[in-house]
């Protein structure tokens, strides 16, 4: 168990914020890929006053690729459908709100890409994006439309490994149990907040792995993934945008 990961509060941001949300999505066959790196490597990556969330004292970096549906603002009836992919790693801001940086994400719906750009500030790219599942086998493709960068990734779901929810304090809780995001724009950082019932979760084998997406953020592992789970879906519940700190990006 990693002190750091002890002191900071992670079971509240877990709590259902008052009023009302944003929006609705659903969330399905999430993988989650994470690299363990070492954080001075990464740190250097994030904007001020955000401070890297680390464990056992190694920042965590995850490829995390699945489907969303059901994608709607409150006030609308129907809902999108589209894949993405984002690259990620784990902060907090000044010892409290441990939440998710998302370096950049790949998504194959246009309009999608364009509000969450303007209204999100999150650094969206349009791709061609795939997600085949074949028994307990599962294979995300993506490349992104106006770049030479993307990922493939295969891995077999541990299905004779009983779904369970993370238990706090584990290295599985510190990576997937996240509520929080951060993102810059308009010269602030914003956070955001969404809602859901704990991740169920199992064991995934990486069974191949290509990807550009890393690098094209600045981030260069010498190794495959070291830590693989995956989450058949959970409903969300979106709650928009407040500022928490003004700065220069």
């Amino acid at each position: 168990m990693d002190a750091e990961a002890v002191e900071i509060n992670r079971i509240s941001p877990g709590h259902r914020p008052t009023g009302r949300p944003a929006g609705y999505h659903t969330w399905s066959d999430l993988l989650f890929a994470h690299w363990r790196l070492p954080a001075h490597e990464v740190a250097p990556l994030l904007p001020p006053p955000l401070t890297l969330d680390t464990w056992q004292g190694d920042a965590w970096v995850g490829l995390v690729p699945f489907r969303m549906s059901g994608v709607r603002p409150r006030w609308w009836p129907w809902g999108a459908s589209f894949l993405e992919t984002n690259v990620r790693t784990y902060v907090h801001l000044d010892g409290r709100d441990p939440g998710v940086w998302f370096f950049s994400l790949e998504a194959n719906h246009w309009l999608a890409v364009k509000v969450a750009r303007a209204a999100w500030h999150l650094n969206y790219h349009w791709a061609r994006m795939s997600l085949k599942k074949t028994g307990n086998v599962i294979r995300y493709e993506g490349r992104r439309r106006a770049e030479p960068a993307g990922s493939c990734v295969e891995a077999r779901v541990m299905t004779h490994s009983p779904l369970s929810t993370a238990a706090a304090g584990t290295l599985e809780h510190f990576l997937v149990e996240r509520y929080f995001l951060y993102a810059a724009g308009e010269g602030r950082l914003w956070r955001g907040q969404v809602h859901h019932r704990p991740y169920l979760v199992q064991p995934a084998d990486l069974l191949h792995i290509e990807e550009s997406l890393l690098a094209t953020n600045g981030i260069r592992p010498n190794e495959s993934p070291c830590h693989v789970l995956y989450s058949p879906r959970v409903d969300v519940e979106v709650f928009g945008l407040i500022p928490v700190a003004n700065g220069v990006w």
